[in-house]
């Protein structure tokens, strides 16, 4: 068999052991790499996986048994720190950077750069939007599909948008 015959009979078989072992389907990325050599790779704590079409840019510190989901982005243009035990749903999006004022200023303005903070023992669910310049606590949950614009304290459970404490 070629060479271009074999990817397609190789993905093929991928798919069926990870329908059988997992139940699940997944993007050939994640089919072809592992999670946790990924987070190995980006300098990420000991235990903590993260999918091959996670989105990674700039400074982005994580910590120990975290887990990030696929379709994540994790913009650390302007610093990004999560702590340990944290779980990101898929596909969350976390930034420390945004463009408005340089769009609106014709491109006088730069980019608009802050960290984002999250702390350890954090869930972050499905599709939620951490804008930049956010600090979120220890022990914090963040509901499916929020948008968190500004700061949560520890031990809060926060949803909405713009998400408020519960």
């Amino acid at each position: 068999m070629d060479f271009r015959g074999a990817i397609p009979a190789l993905i093929t078989d991928l798919r069926r052991e990870m329908r059988e072992k997992f139940r699940r389907h997944v993007s050939v990325g994640d089919l072809l790499t592992d999670r946790w050599e990924i987070a190995r790779d980006y300098g990420f704590g000991e235990g903590t996986s993260c999918y091959d079409n996670v989105l990674i840019l700039g400074d982005v510190k994580v910590g120990k048994h975290c887990w990030i989901g696929p379709n994540v982005i994790l913009d650390g243009q302007g610093g990004l720190t999560i702590g340990d035990h944290c779980d990101i749903s898929a596909g969350a999006q976390i930034y420390t950077h945004d463009t408005v004022a340089r769009c609106l200023s014709g491109g006088r303005v730069g980019i608009g750069l802050a960290p984002v903070r999250i702390g350890s023992r954090v869930y972050i669910g499905p599709q939620c939007v951490i804008e930049k310049g956010v600090t979120i606590g220890n022990g914090v949950v963040i509901g499916a599909m929020s948008l968190v614009n500004r700061d949560i304290p520890s031990g809060a459970r926060a949803w909405g948008i713009p998400a408020t404490l519960k």
